[in-house]
């Protein structure tokens, strides 16, 4: 296998693993979601007292801070269904960089997950660090809350 072959199995590693975690995340808030909004439906029966009525609407206040999670996690994983993650060697969306000794997707921003021992991080289009480095190569410079940092590798 040849180094290319090997750098676009690594990345295609990298961001299936990216849309597994996005994918687990959108159901665990929707799987919160729908037992909130279940919990909010009073049942059939004619007379409901106070308390009915109050653990009703605070279920349904719940379920309600549930769904902006859900609409996020969908709108991720339209980002990263949409993003080219082909190879690269310029920082750009959809490529994977190391500086700092550290290692990051550009696509959304996400929580640590681990692919083959390493540990990565999605962040954003619209992140700050991201902005100060997009364009570069590895060996590039670039400076971010004043301080300097070399773009190690690009995929």
């Amino acid at each position: 296998m040849s180094t290319e072959k090997d750098r676009a199995a690594k990345k295609k590693a990298i961001i299936d693993r990216l849309m597994s975690l996005e994918a687990e995340e959108l159901a665990t808030a929707q799987a919160h979601y729908d037992a909130f909004l279940k919990d909010a439906q009073l049942d059939d029966r004619e007379g409901h007292d106070k308390d009915d009525i109050a653990a009703s609407r605070e279920n349904a206040d719940l379920a309600a801070a549930f769904d902006a999670p859900v609409h996020a996690h969908h709108a991720k994983i339209d980002v990263i269904e949409n993003t080219d993650f082909g190879l690269t060697d310029t920082v750009r969306p959809g490529s994977v960089i190391r500086f700092n000794n550290r290692s990051f997707v550009v696509c959304v921003s996400t929580t640590r997950f681990e692919v083959g021992g390493d540990t990565y991080m999605g962040i954003s289009t619209q992140s700050p660090i991201y902005l100060a480095m997009a364009g570069l190569r590895a060996g590039d410079v670039f400076t971010h809350n004043g301080t300097e940092f070399e773009v190690q590798d690009v995929l």
